[in-house]
């Protein structure tokens, strides 16, 4: 059985388990408690919120039915209010197996599986193990100043640094490498920008990384570059290639509806990036490929005329 990682605080990893129904919990603990992790019980919603408040877990196991709401409604709001960490995995749980629908549904509010009850012990061991081993090493880099707290995804120095180690493997391999800066732009019910609002930008900010966690490949390297500019370094991928990536990037965000009782109405993309065909041929510091696609995006704000996704252009913009 997979031996879970221990948090950078040394301790065993902590799962709040929300459930009314005794045997779940206990089963959930049989299995938990003999490979290294701490229990915390939560019997409704409200207790939920306010244990993962002031236990900090490391993993939410959440039933699909609790007594006073719906478990999907108290994963969301474990997101969007903030209570846990963006890499902090919540898994749902189900008696029976959950209809289609309602496992979308609670991959929408922000779980990471949906899963049946009664549990395979193996199994479930081992997804944990991964699970908690991505929010162990995030919940370091975050602490290193090398994630952004609000999205979960790299810093400026966070993405300075893993741009450095991709260009090297780049120019090592003599592959591509590209880089696209994506601006978004909250939008209100009535269709006018919403960005000053700071309670709409943090809600767009949120469309925004899920869309992007559902979308970018996992070779892509994520970071948040300033209020409401993110960046994108993909390795082997070539000018066509970032262009392709950035029209999917924004239809996954565009795409993407808001949450009932949010102050925005949808979210608007646009972009600029950069790429070489090879990092061998053409050296090029992989943090300057991030400054002109950064470029190529002002270029895009600052003349309408150009389109919403720009090459890097150093005498002016071109239309795409």
């Amino acid at each position: 059985m997979p031996v879970p990682p221990s948090t950078p605080a040394g301790r065993p990893p902590l799962a709040l388990i929300g459930s009314d129904q005794e045997w779940s919990i206990r089963s959930i603990e049989s299995i938990l408690g003999p490979h290294g992790y701490a229990v915390l019980r939560a019997y409704n919603g409200k207790e939920v919120l306010e244990r993962a408040q002031s236990g900090q877990p490391d993993v939410v196991i959440l039933d699909l039915r609790l007594p006073d709401q719906d478990g999907r409604v108290v994963c969301r709001a474990l997101r969007e209010q903030r209570i846990v960490t963006p890499a902090t995995p919540i898994l749902m749980i189900s008696s029976g197996h959950p209809a289609k629908a309602d496992r979308l549904k609670a991959l929408q509010a922000g779980a990471w599986e949906v899963l049946s009850l009664p549990l395979d012990a193996e199994e479930f061991l081992l997804r944990l193990a991964s699970f908690v081993q991505a929010k162990t090493e995030s919940d370091a880099l975050r602490e290193e100043g090398l994630v952004d707290r609000s999205t979960g995804f790299y810093s400026v120095r966070g993405l300075a640094r893993r741009a450095r180690e991709v260009g090297a493997e780049a120019f090592r391999r003599k592959t591509a490498l590209a880089c696209v800066v994506i601006g978004v732009d909250a939008v209100n019910a009535d269709g006018q920008g919403a960005d000053a609002d700071a309670a709409a930008l943090a809600q767009a900010l949120e469309i925004v990384a899920q869309a992007f966690q559902g979308t970018a490949r996992s070779s892509d390297i994520i970071g948040r570059l300033g209020r409401s500019e993110f960046a994108v370094i993909a390795p082997a991928t070539d000018a066509d290639g970032a262009m392709r990536l950035a029209e999917r990037l924004a239809a996954a965000v565009e795409s993407r509806q808001p949450a009932p009782g949010t102050r925005v109405s949808g979210v608007k993309v646009r972009a600029g990036y950069e790429a070489v065909a090879d990092l061998h041929e053409t050296p090029v510091e992989p943090v300057d490929l991030l400054v002109r696609a950064t470029a190529a995006l002002r270029q895009v704000r600052s003349h309408s005329d150009s389109g919403r996704f720009q090459r890097y252009e150093p005498q002016g913009p071109a239309a795409n």
